[in-house]
């Protein structure tokens, strides 16, 4: 009954369209003819969504013909034949895809939403504001399940020729559904003009980018025959011309919701108990102001984690790491947000009692605002913090733009303020400068510091040569606590140099790519007081793509630190001395350390039921806990295993360790395996069970230029103790039931229980330390002709 009812849901409302009223003739746009100013037409009918590309509609589509390969290699005519149908009615606009495979076989699976890319795919990329600089990415598989997103061009690429990455996390309602044929496999594909925001003009101009990947052999496809030696991808775009008559109607989407759940802890009488939560009810409003501008509101939602943040390894205690954000509200016009130095970071709102949001572009700005109010538990001082960041862009010329990004957060009587300009210039077709300059002001218990920001990065996007060069720095005195930054206090110099070579089409090794890394970091007092680098990097890589998709790469980093004084603060040794005295002196550091580390990394096509990367990095480097050299391993390995089209398995490890040269004693060992199995029962239903183990274990720490003396470390009164060993295993397991028949209408149900093992691996008296249940329950209602 549920199943039967889902899947109702998830089909688009439509009426065959056995009556198509007369039209032009359908027009051919051969791309790699340089036919790329598309002008479909406009046809009042609604088929059905059902994959099938027989209804009288289609045959009166235009047709994009002549893919040409981006990726190896640009500029020679696609090994297998597409051809994507185009037309739009007064509400939505359609795609037909029939993508022709003659050297292989189609990968598709029934997978959950954003995870296509395993599988045959093709990418539609609108430009809704034929500016060339942002694009709202749908993609489909063969069977029509989607993926989609936002590509942002900001200019921070590798001057390495590849694309910047698709933004996944907005979800956009659009229906599609596929199948496989005796040729290939085709798609039907509608996108609500609802879902999209575009300009107001009477008549419309669209950019267009169709891509196609082909797993059997690893190329991308593209239908304009688009250069990867360019400053901008989305400025190579193709155009959909003359679009009229559009009829969007009322855009209001409310989104009520309901949740509950029940943590489990050890309670006051000892025994295990649960603290129930809910029910919640809370909900979200999306008001499509104009065509281009959104207002969201949400009041009182409950931003439950459907899985929980993976573990990650920290190589450096002074950096933090980064954590997607993963939550709906915050995902819709998240673009509009981003900043170099990202000094806005909407996982910085822990658990709002209200927000805000209004974004949208218009007149060639581009415009973010959010404000909200976050309960107490997120405050230092008590109070309900609040916290509010506008951003705005203005587009100038064909592809440069200009930007004001500015953030208020006030808690209690402390705050932090910061504002910032920057710039993005093209220039040459495969030049961009990006500039940044700016500041924060801090009020903390009275007191108040000020502390600038600043950034250069220029970038060449050659065919042959890439450069991409970086010089930033953030005061010690700069904080954003609205953003993220990863290492604050420094200033960071970085030149990166690739040189490509490409192979003969159809040969063993399809291209080269050479990258050559010069890296300074400083403490930014250091800087301004023209002391030395604290860090110098020298790192060379080569990295080979081999035909059918195969890759490798290999590399030597050659690195000198200085001692930072923020590591071991305040630190002692432990000294004995005759008759069996014990003395503490000042911990001596060494002045610098010299590290040589190898790098080996490999991946494998993704096979139709199988794909696998790794990365390995092992040699001399510095050991952060006692500060002196050490023996360095580090392994990163990812595994997915597809058994059926329903079943993944992916399986995940990361092993980093360090062992002392003197006698290779352990210093500190972090193990993290994880598992994660996801069955796709229908298309919006799946079950996941994710199982992560992290194994944690420090020596106690010593200095083996003192005949191995015991390092002290004060504590939070300032005494000096001895370190321990350290050693934590903890094992997670998360289950969840999910039901998404679209973006926005959600059933979860899940739980999710961390234990400790007293012994690394050997799950054995496994104790429960928390665990607890979880529902979701909420409904998208669209309102509005």
């Amino acid at each position: 009954m549920l199943l039967n009812l889902v899947l109702a849901l998830s089909m688009p409302v439509g009426v065959p369209a056995d009556s198509v009223p007369h039209a032009d003739a359908p027009q051919t746009y051969d791309g790699r003819a340089g036919a790329l100013e598309v002008r479909p037409p406009r046809i009042v009918a609604q088929p059905v969504i059902d994959g099938v590309l027989d209804e009288p509609v289609w045959a009166s589509a235009d047709r994009l013909v002549g893919f040409s390969q981006y990726s190896p290699s640009d500029g020679v005519a696609a090994s297998d034949s597409t051809q994507v149908l185009v037309w739009y009615s007064p509400t939505a606009i359609y795609f037909g895809i029939r993508a022709f495979e003659s050297h292989g076989p189609v990968h598709a699976t029934l997978a959950d939403r954003d995870k296509i890319f395993a599988d045959d795919y093709v990418q539609l990329m609108l430009g809704t504001f034929n500016d060339g600089r942002q694009a709202m990415m749908f993609a489909v598989n063969p069977l029509g399940v989607q993926a989609d997103g936002i590509l942002v061009e900001r200019g921070n690429g590798a001057g390495g020729g590849e694309r910047e990455p698709v933004d996944l996390s907005p979800d956009f309602v659009f229906h599609s559904k596929g199948h496989v044929t005796d040729y290939g496999y085709e798609v039907e594909i509608q996108i609500p003009l609802k879902s999209l925001r575009y300009q107001s003009a009477a008549e419309q101009t669209w950019g267009l980018h169709v891509l196609r990947t082909v797993q059997h052999s690893g190329f991308e496809d593209s239908w304009a025959p688009a250069r990867r030696s360019s400053a901008s991808f989305l400025g190579q775009a193709g155009q959909l011309q003359g679009l009229t008559g559009f009829h969007r109607g009322l855009v209001m989407d409310v989104t009520p919701e309901v949740t509950g759940r029940a943590d489990g802890a050890i309670q006051k009488s000892g025994n295990w108990g649960y603290d129930g939560n809910g029910p919640n009810v809370g909900g979200t409003v999306r008001w499509g102001v104009t065509n281009s501008l959104s207002l969201n509101a949400t009041a009182n939602p409950d931003f439950s984690q459907i899985e929980s943040d993976a573990s990650q390894i920290n190589f450096d205690p002074r950096s933090n790491n980064f954590v997607a954000e993963k939550r709906p509200f915050f995902l819709d016009g998240l673009e509009q947000f981003s900043t170099p130095n990202q000094l806005i970071y909407t996982r910085r709102i822990v658990q709002p009692i209200g927000a805000l949001k209004f974004t949208g572009t218009t007149g060639g700005t581009n415009v973010g605002f959010l404000a909200a109010v976050d309960k107490t538990t997120a405050s230092l001082t008590g109070s309900h913090p609040d916290m509010f960041a506008l951003r705005l862009q203005q587009n100038v010329g064909a592809q440069s733009r200009i930007g004001l990004a500015t953030t208020d957060r006030q808690d209690g009587d402390n705050y932090n303020r910061v504002g910032a300009l920057d710039t993005r210039l093209v220039f040459g077709k495969i030049y961009n400068l990006g500039l940044q300059a700016g500041g924060s002001v801090t009020r903390t218990d009275g007191e108040t510091v000020t502390g600038p920001v600043w950034q250069g990065r220029f970038v060449r996007n050659g065919h042959t040569l890439g450069l991409n060069y970086v010089f930033n720095g953030l005061s010690e005195n700069f904080f954003a606590q609205s953003g993220f930054i990863s290492r604050p206090g420094i200033a960071h110099f970085g030149l990166d140099h690739r040189i490509s070579v490409f192979g003969h089409q159809g040969g063993f090794i399809e291209r080269v790519d050479n990258d050559v890394l010069f890296d300074w970091i400083w403490n930014y007092h250091d800087l301004t007081h023209g002391n030395r680098s604290l860090e110098r990097k020298n790192h060379f890589q080569t990295t080979a793509g081999l035909r059918g998709g195969w890759s490798v790469s290999a590399g030597v980093f050659i690195e000198t630190f200085d001692y930072d004084p923020q590591l071991l603060r305040g630190a002692a040794i432990e000294r004995r001395g005759p008759g069996g005295t014990v003395d503490t002196v000042p911990f001596q550091p060494v002045p610098s350390i010299n590290n040589t580390d190898w790098l080996l990394q490999a991946a494998t096509p993704q096979f139709k039921n199988f794909s696998a990367n790794t990365f390995i990095l092992w040699g001399k480097d510095d050991d952060f806990f006692e500060w002196q050299p050490t023996n360095f391993f580090f392994i990163e390995a990812h595994t997915q295993i597809r058994p059926s089209d329903q079943f993944r398995i992916s399986l995940d490890y990361a092993h980093i360790q360090y062992r002392r040269p003197l006698d290779g004693s352990l210093v500190g060992r972090f193990r993290i395996p994880r598992l994660k199995l996801e069955y796709q029962v229908a298309r919006p239903i799946f079950v996941r069970l994710v199982g992560e183990y992290v194994a944690s274990e420090i020596d106690s720490l010593r200095d083996d230029r003192n005949g191995g003396a015991a390092i002290l470390l004060p504590n939070s009164s300032g005494v000096l103790e001895k370190s321990v060993p350290y050693l934590n295993n903890s094992f997670r397991v998360d289950a969840l039931l999910s039901v998404q028949p679209n973006p926005g209408t959600v059933f979860f149900l899940g739980y999710g229980r961390l234990m400790d093992d007293p012994e690394s691996f050997r799950f054995r008296n496994l104790q429960r330390q928390s665990d607890g249940f979880f529902l979701k329950m909420s409904y998208l209602f669209r309102i509005g002709s």
